[in-house]
């Protein structure tokens, strides 16, 4: 069953990777954000919202380690810190900030706690 829910996981994360990945604009508008003239912010998004989740998700299936699965799910971690630090620095909109950061804590709670307890063994 772990393995079956961290596949799952996996392929969550590359299919949502994918949405910045091939459409940046589309993300940005999304998540409120704005290019004002420039592409370096759909670059950002393609770099740090898109390729970085696909390539380690992808990763993660490949290896299908529990150590990886772990790892990826640390990556949730701190998207989840950097959404709590946004709640109470910049107050985005309270609504999507806590849709975006319940998945990152479910995602992460899993993928770490399920996985490091068979490292552990």
């Amino acid at each position: 069953m772990i393995q079956i829910l961290n596949i799952v996981a996996g392929v969550l994360t590359i299919g949502m990777g994918l949405i910045a990945f091939l459409s940046p604009t589309w993300a940005a508008g999304a998540l409120d954000l704005k290019t004002d003239g420039s592409t370096m912010g759909l670059s950002e998004l393609r770099a740090s919202a898109g390729g970085l989740f696909v390539v380690t998700a992808a990763a993660a299936i490949w290896l299908n380690q529990p150590l990886s699965w772990a790892m990826l799910g640390f990556i949730y971690a701190g998207a989840a810190a950097g959404r709590a630090v946004s709640i109470l620095v910049d107050h985005p909109p309270l609504g999507k900030a806590l849709a975006f950061g319940g998945i990152e804590v479910a995602l992460a709670a899993w993928l770490i706690v399920a996985n490091l307890n068979l490292v552990k063994g």
